[in-house]
């Protein structure tokens, strides 16, 4: 296994937990040289890279009246271009082999629009976009292409959408967490993803592809 993240002792952290063999990368995700590089690197040690999780991902609430131009691409290269870097560098040797998972980590927001997020909601409904497409035009190729797409997560990115609210419109903490649960009454745990992307991971489903995989706690 790899990790690639910015900072190496947020990195470190996570591979203690992790079993077996893990390589960690201290790479920006954001620039497009440093994925191409992460993934030459993983391919050198390992030889072959069998599934490309690209979770990178982040979001900054704003009205759209004052997103401005930074702010919107700087929203884009997170979301969507390090995604799009990292499976271009990965794909070529998957296609080679005939086989092999990339899974791409959306959200909600990838199939519906909220107000105040609009630069991150058009990020992830460009992300499914890019993987849906991906599966089309490799359809036949053994590689399977999908998009996880939880609702709001026990993340530190959660938190900090909680603390804005309760910053912005006055509500308490219990309000604020009330305003985003989805219908189940929690948050989806983090390990739930993780689930979901081990079985996309698995190639136990080859005929999985092209989906977009909702984790949002039930039917409002």
């Amino acid at each position: 296994m790899a990790l690639v993240a910015r900072t190496l002792e947020t990195l470190n952290l996570v591979a203690a937990e992790c079993r077996g063999e893990t390589l960690v990368l201290a790479r920006d995700v954001t620039d497009e040289s440093s994925c191409a590089d992460a993934v030459a690197l993983c391919e050198a040690h390992f030889g072959r890279i069998d599934c490309l999780v690209a979770c990178a991902g982040g979001a900054q609430s704003q009205a759209f009246l004052r997103t401005d131009t930074e702010l919107w691409r700087s929203t884009m290269t997170l979301n969507l271009d390090a995604a799009f870097w990292l499976i271009r560098a990965a794909l070529p040797d998957m296609l080679e082999r005939g086989s092999g998972s990339v899974i791409t980590i959306g959200s909600t927001a990838s199939q519906e629009g909220s107000a105040y997020i609009s630069a991150y909601a058009a990020a992830k409904h460009a992300l499914l976009g890019l993987t849906r497409s991906l599966a089309a035009e490799f359809v036949t190729s053994g590689v399977t292409f999908n998009c996880v797409c939880p609702a709001y997560t026990a993340t530190p990115m959660t938190d900090a959408t909680l603390a804005n609210i309760v910053s912005k419109t006055g509500r308490t903490p219990q309000e604020a967490l009330a305003a985003i649960l989805p219908p189940s009454g929690r948050l989806v745990d983090p390990e739930e993803v993780a689930a979901v992307a081990s079985l996309l991971a698995s190639g136990q489903s080859p005929n999985l592809t092209g989906q977009a995989i909702v984790l949002d706690g039930g039917p409002r």
